[in-house]
């Protein structure tokens, strides 16, 4: 395996919600070639501009294909003409979007986990920043999210004014400032497979 390549599973590709890339299926031979051949190929299409390529790739396994996972981060892309080009080769690549991969192939993404925030009351404090910030930190380091005080506390120092102070202290700790949390969309896995799966 290449300095260049790294392995990785179908677990971790559902880590990465939020990011984008290019994935090719059923890369067989020597996959260093394949990060080769497609860098030379989207130089010439026009695609990597400004002598921008495709440092690393990740390959992972899946109904029995070897695919290729290129990252965009990084990389200076022509998007119009990448997406022409993933059309056009689709038969000979199966290249689809990280994005549209994962949720129609894998089940969609999974959510990080993160620790229960502690719950606090604003409600009947003295008006006190730093006693605040002293319950705050009281209540993370109950929760065992001690590596959090230090950044709440550096966060809080630099902010401008008290209500800054609070609405800070609100996303390490839940207060009635607090933002309501966000639920998951649900993706459901679509049956059937593409032409170039088939």
């Amino acid at each position: 395996m290449s300095d260049n390549i790294t392995n990785i599973t179908t677990e971790d590709l559902q880590t990465m919600s939020g990011k984008e890339g290019l994935i090719l299926q059923g890369c067989g031979g020597p996959l260093q070639e394949w990060l080769n051949g497609v860098n030379g190929l989207l130089t010439e299409s026009g695609i990597l501009l400004d002598g921008s390529r495709f440092e690393r790739a990740s390959v992972f396994q899946h109904d029995g294909l070897t695919n290729l996972l290129f990252p965009f981060e990084g990389v200076k892309l022509d998007m119009g003409k990448l997406a022409m080009w993933r059309l056009q080769t689709h038969d000979q690549f199966g290249g689809t979007w990280l994005s549209d991969y994962v949720p129609n192939r894998l089940e969609g993404f999974t959510q990080a986990y993160s620790p229960q925030k502690p719950k606090m009351d604003l409600a009947g404090m003295d008006g006190n920043i730093y006693a605040i910030l002293g319950n705050a930190s009281m209540l993370l380091k109950e929760a065992g999210m001690r590596e959090q005080i230090d950044e709440m506390f550096k966060r809080c120092e630099a902010s401008g004014s008290y209500d800054e102070a609070l609405s800070i202290i609100s996303e390490y700790v839940d207060t009635e400032l607090s933002a309501p949390p966000i639920e998951p969309k649900k993706t459901h896995k679509k049956k059937g497979k593409s032409a170039h799966e088939r």
